[in-house]
């Protein structure tokens, strides 16, 4: 069952984030690396969030950051994101940074205002195969 949830996860968010995992139960099980550390799998746990923050993270968040982003930076291991830093944009991020930590606790996340009123830069980086994953599940997210 858990590989199935993982392949609802990774195929659902692509054809219909609203409902990719709500039939699963839990997320796939967690990891430990060869350093014996705890490490969540490369996954979203969508029920992670309440039905109606599932709703606010992926359909009206998620697509008003994509329309506000205003560079794409690719790194070795995942992505940086640009945006205006207006206080709107700013709460905008930090709302849909604290319900991704959730669902993505594997991401580690940055979030970045360059002085000046340089942009805010949103870098969503981690282990191996997490920049994968943002390729695969983040599409529109990193399409410059």
């Amino acid at each position: 069952m858990n590989r199935l949830c993982l392949l609802i996860a990774v195929l659902g968010f692509i054809a219909s984030p609203a409902s990719a995992t709500d039939s699963c139960a839990t997320a796939p099980a967690a990891q430990t690396s060869a350093t014996g550390k705890h490490e969540s799998p490369l996954a979203c746990d969508r029920l992670a969030l309440s039905s109606a923050e599932r709703k606010r993270h992926f359909d009206e968040l998620g697509p008003m950051l994509i329309l506000l982003k205003t560079g794409v930076h690719e790194l070795a291991n995942g992505y940086e994101l640009d945006f205006p830093s207006d206080a709107k944009t700013f709460a905008l991020v930090a709302e849909w940074v604290e319900q991704e930590r959730r669902c993505c606790p594997f991401f580690d996340i940055d979030v970045h205002l360059n002085r000046e009123g340089g942009p805010l830069s949103l870098r969503l980086t981690g282990r191996e195969g997490t920049k994968q994953f943002i390729e695969a599940d983040g599409k529109d997210w990193i399409r410059k």
